[in-house]
């Protein structure tokens, strides 16, 4: 694919419109609709130790990473099968992309699929809210709006 049919179908998956310059096509700053949510799942006792201190530096595997791991809708579901099997006490926490700024990068994982990665710390304010990641007899239960 062209670099530039590239870029406009990355700016496409993230939602985002284009402007012209005198260089051609960009992706605008400003979301064409808004953003879909994005989601971290973590457990409750680190989130809430996080709620106290005012900030979240991420879980042991965020640390090692370099980044927060965050998951779309469509990809949460998956994040939860695959890296929190069986696991209750854990919290969806729900986060406005648009909220986070330039620390925040959509960047290939997972067969190549765009994971939203927070290069940053999370302040616990920019959480638009938060739900109770349960066990059910088939995995997590995710809220009906998560896709």
């Amino acid at each position: 694919m062209p670099p530039d049919i590239a870029e406009h179908v990355f700016a496409l998956r993230l939602g985002l419109g284009f402007c012209r310059t005198g260089s051609g096509d960009m992706p605008s700053a400003m979301p064409s609709d808004p953003m879909p949510l994005i989601y971290k799942i973590c457990p409750e006792s680190l989130w809430r130790e996080a709620e106290n201190a005012g900030v979240f530096a991420g879980a042991p595997v965020d640390l090692a990473d370099g980044y927060i791991h965050f998951s779309t809708g469509a990809q949460a579901r998956e994040t939860a099968a695959r890296h929190f099997a069986g696991q209750g006490g854990l919290l969806l926490i729900a986060v406005d992309p648009a909220k986070l700024g330039g620390a925040l990068r959509y960047e290939p994982s997972r067969g190549g699929a765009l994971f939203p990665h927070l290069y940053g710390s999370l302040d616990p304010g920019q959480v638009r809210w938060i739900a109770p990641l349960s066990l059910g007899p088939e995995g997590h239960r995710f809220p009906e709006d998560v896709l």
